[in-house]
C-alpha cells in the first residue's frame, strides 16, 4: 500500500478524475441540447420529427452504455471502411464524450418533456394569443420554467454521467477507473487504487449534490 500511495500516484489519480469530471461535465451539456431537441419533437405535432425523436429516445435508453461505446469505437470505423474504403482509428476521448452526450440527451429528452409538460397550460395560450414563435417561446418563456423543475434529476443525470464515464476505460480512456487499472497492473495491488478511486468518486458526487442542493434553495427563493 505505501507502493501505490505516493504524491506521484494520487496526482496520476487526481487527472483522470479530472478528465472523469471534464468527460461528464462536457456530455450533460452537449446532452441538454440534445435533450431539449428530442423533447421538443417528442410534443411536436409533426409526425415524423415525433417519430424520428422517439425511436432516438427508445434506441439510447433501451441499449448498454458500454455497448453504445463500443460501438462508437470498434463500429463505425468499419462502417466508414466498408463505405469509402478509408481505415480510420477513432480518438478514444471524443468516442467517450461521443456516446456520453448521445446517451445523457436521450434520458434528458424525457427529464424537459416532463418539465415542459408541467408548465402551466395558460402559459402556452398565452403565448400563442401574443403571437409568439413556437422556438422563441420555448427557449425564453417555457425552457426556463421548466428547468427549475427538472433540476434535482439534472444533479442525479450528471452523478451518473461521473459514474458512467468509467465505462470509457474499456476503451483506453485516462480517465480514474483507468488509471486505478493501471497503478493495480504495475504494483500487482489492485484494492489500494480501487479503493482510491471509489474515495475520489465518492467526493466528487457528495460534492455535486451540496452545490446542487445550494442552487435548488436560491432558485427556491427566486420563485
Amino acid at each position: 500500500m505505501d507502493k501505490v500511495l505516493t504524491g506521484e500516484n494520487m496526482m496520476f489519480l487526481l487527472q483522470g478524475a479530472g478528465i472523469s469530471l471534464a468527460l461528464a461535465l462536457g456530455a450533460l451539456l452537449i446532452g441538454m441540447v440534445i435533450g431539449v431537441l428530442m423533447a421538443a419533437g417528442r410534443i411536436s405535432k409533426h409526425k415524423i420529427f415525433n417519430i424520428l425523436c422517439g425511436t432516438y429516445v427508445e434506441v439510447l435508453r433501451g441499449t448498454p452504455m458500454l455497448l453504445q461505446i463500443m460501438f462508437f469505437y470498434l463500429g463505425i470505423p468499419v462502417l466508414i471502411r466498408m463505405m469509402t474504403g478509408v481505415r480510420v482509428r477513432m480518438d478514444v476521448y471524443v468516442v467517450a464524450l461521443v456516446a456520453l452526450s448521445l446517451n445523457s440527451g436521450a434520458y434528458q429528452a424525457e427529464l424537459f418533456r416532463s418539465g415542459i409538460q408541467g408548465v402551466d397550460k395558460g402559459q402556452w395560450e398565452a403565448c400563442e394569443t401574443l403571437g409568439i414563435g413556437y422556438w422563441p417561446m420555448m427557449l425564453k418563456i417555457i425552457l426556463p420554467q421548466a428547468f427549475k423543475r427538472i433540476v434535482p434529476p439534472l444533479v442525479s443525470e450528471f452523478i451518473t454521467l461521473i459514474k458512467d464515464s468509467s465505462l470509457a476505460s474499456c476503451i483506453g480512456t485516462s480517465e480514474l477507473m483507468y488509471n486505478a487499472q493501471v497503478l493495480g497492473a504495475h504494483y500487482y495491488d489492485y484494492l489500494t487504487p480501487l479503493l482510491i478511486a471509489g474515495v475520489v468518486y465518492l467526493c466528487m458526487t457528495l460534492v455535486i449534490s451540496w452545490l446542487a442542493h445550494k442552487l435548488e434553495r436560491r432558485l427556491a427563493v427566486s420563485d
